[in-house]
């Protein structure tokens, strides 16, 4: 499985882009991927610090999708700004992130690490108190993710 991200300046960009290359470079790649799933998400908050879309100090990112209960969504959303985004900053290892948003409603937090072992910690440590002190829980439908080496190689 790979994960790719792609950041844009601008939405008239990603546009600018769908309708100008995106079907011709589709169908250069015909039959080299299966299952592909898009999702486009609108940038809310950085966590930490500004975020910019450089991997070259990190080696993992953290990748968490959220279906959240439409009657939780402003919920959800303050307990990121209070309480995730904060504990995350404040974590040892924790480069940058941003927390993004998709109608649905879709949500996605994208932490970039400087190893696994530091993320490894803050998931130990802090993840269940902090779920319960964010109602997590109630918010939540679904949550799907991943843990996301980086490989230099692929980033442009």
């Amino acid at each position: 499985m790979a994960h790719l991200f792609n950041f844009w300046e601008s939405r008239a960009f990603y546009d600018s882009f769908m309708a100008r290359s995106h079907d011709r470079l589709a169908a250069a790649q015909a039959g080299t991927y299966r299952n592909a799933q898009v999702r486009l998400f609108e940038h809310r908050l950085d966590v930490k610090v500004g975020f910019s879309p450089q991997f070259a100090d990190a080696d993992v990112v953290r990748v968490a999708h959220c279906r959240v209960r439409a009657d939780r969504e402003e919920h959800f959303r303050l307990m990121q700004e209070k309480v995730w985004n904060p504990a995350m900053a404040g974590s040892p290892g924790m480069l940058r992130g941003l927390f993004g948003e998709a109608p649905g409603p879709e949500f996605l937090v994208l932490s970039m690490w400087n190893s696994e072992a530091e993320h490894g910690k803050y998931r130990v440590e802090r993840v269940e108190r902090l779920a319960l002190r964010a109602q997590t829980e109630a918010d939540v439908e679904a949550i799907g993710g991943d843990v996301v080496e980086i490989d230099p190689s692929w980033t442009v």
